[in-house]
């Protein structure tokens, strides 16, 4: 609460000692928006899809056998020797265990896949952004879709247009 008084305070006393020298130019753009409509995000999903859709693939047949690992041991349990039953048991483990590990694996795999997919889009989205504030002399383009801006009045220029333009995107 503190922090966003001083922020406050800090942005009223800029503001009214820049008044003397001029208008003061604000923006507001929304990157979530903006993201959305990137072509390169189409790209980035689809292929984090096939990759999601081949590692379900690996694990669907990783679970069978644990199922039929499984059926079997507890269809003949009662009939097999303790020897024979507790290293069965340790198989029947084992591909358990081997299954909650490419579950792990798979889920940082994606989240890396993911993330590196989409740093360049971001990047890319923050060149813009920064390009139209100077071209433009905005001192502060706001990004609505962070929740720390609670006010956004109609006399804020959206850069929406103009970041895009920038992009190339309609």
């Amino acid at each position: 609460m503190f922090k966003k008084l001083a922020i406050a305070f800090m942005f009223c006393v800029c503001a009214f000692g820049a008044s003397a020298q001029g208008d003061l130019k604000f923006a507001h753009i929304n990157t979530m928006e903006l993201f959305e409509a990137m072509p390169e995000r189409v790209d980035s999903e689809k292929k984090l899809e096939a990759t999601s859709k081949q590692l379900e693939g690996e694990l669907l047949k990783m679970q069978e056998e644990f199922q039929k690992k499984y059926n079997e041991f507890m269809a003949s349990a009662d009939t097999l020797p303790e020897s024979i039953k507790v290293r069965r048991m340790q198989e029947v483990e084992e591909i358990n265990t081997r299954i909650q590990n490419f579950q792990q694996t798979a889920r940082q795999e994606l989240q890396k896949q993911q993330n590196d997919m989409m740093k360049p889009i971001m990047d890319k989205i923050q060149k813009a952004i920064q390009q139209v504030g100077e071209e433009n002399g905005f001192v502060y383009i706001f990004d609505l879709a962070s929740p720390s801006i609670l006010y956004h009045s109609s006399k804020s220029t959206d850069a929406m247009p103009l970041v895009k333009g920038k992009l190339g995107i309609k």
